[in-house]
């Protein structure tokens, strides 16, 4: 190997570090394509910047990354690793509308957790994945932080349950009855409402595609890289 080459492939590395050091991601090249993966973990974080000792993901890391990999030649597909006990919903819904909005292959993988506004999230991908151990939470809105007890508050927590709901169903198979249900359940979580599903649950509900792991997720997107390459060589 020349020695030019051997300093190219260091920077890579370097850089390939710090990607996973500063934004949790990282584009891996194999014989099939070009694939990058994002993690979104712990937190998502909005507005306001959340405390030093929680795992967060800031939405504006996320974001610009998303927009750059749909513009990429070189990137063929996205890899997402959702591991989140939810966020803020405003931050949650914009990445799960950026990732819905790609023309490139998209894959979730549900590892550990989906909950709260990480259902979005893991809906968004044109296939969704969720390891048989994971689970998800499915509550109404909360609101943290001073709040007006009037009609109008109230009013509102339901545009924004509604937006949320009608986000799931439309890049879902589950049924928009079946999710607010779901959302609205009494019986189950001992001081909340709503419902937690486990993997197999969740797949048989329609909400996520199907049961896997990474090798799964990673077969889909390198068929659909292969599928799309045929088509534009066709």
């Amino acid at each position: 190997m020349s020695e030019q080459k051997e300093k190219q492939n260091q920077t890579e590395d370097i850089y390939q570090k710090d990607q996973i050091q500063d934004m949790a991601s990282v584009t891996t090249e194999g014989r099939r394509g070009q694939i990058h993966c994002i993690t979104i973990v712990g937190q998502i974080e909005g507005h306001q910047i959340l405390g030093e000792t929680l795992k967060t993901t800031k939405y504006e890391h996320v974001m610009p990354q998303l927009a750059a990999i749909e513009e990429s030649e070189e990137i063929e597909g996205l890899l997402v690793l959702l591991n989140t006990v939810g966020g803020d919903i405003e931050a949650g819904l914009g990445i799960a509308e950026l990732i819905a909005s790609m023309q490139k292959p998209t894959v979730s993988l549900v590892l550990g957790g989906g909950h709260s506004i990480g259902v979005p999230l893991a809906v968004a991908a044109k296939r969704s994945i969720i390891a048989p151990s994971a689970t998800m939470t499915i509550h109404p809105v909360r609101l943290t932080g001073v709040v007006i007890g009037a009609p109008q508050t109230y009013h509102y927590f339901g545009r924004i349950q509604d937006r949320i709901a009608k986000f799931v169903t439309k890049n879902s198979g589950i049924k928009e009855e079946k999710f607010l249900e779901l959302m609205l359940n009494t019986g189950e979580l001992a001081a909340d409402v709503g419902s937690v599903i486990d993997g197999e649950e969740a797949v048989k509900l329609g909400l996520i595609d199907q049961l896997g792991g990474l090798s799964d997720a990673l077969a889909y997107l390198q068929g659909e890289i292969e599928a799309r390459r045929v088509g534009e060589g066709g």
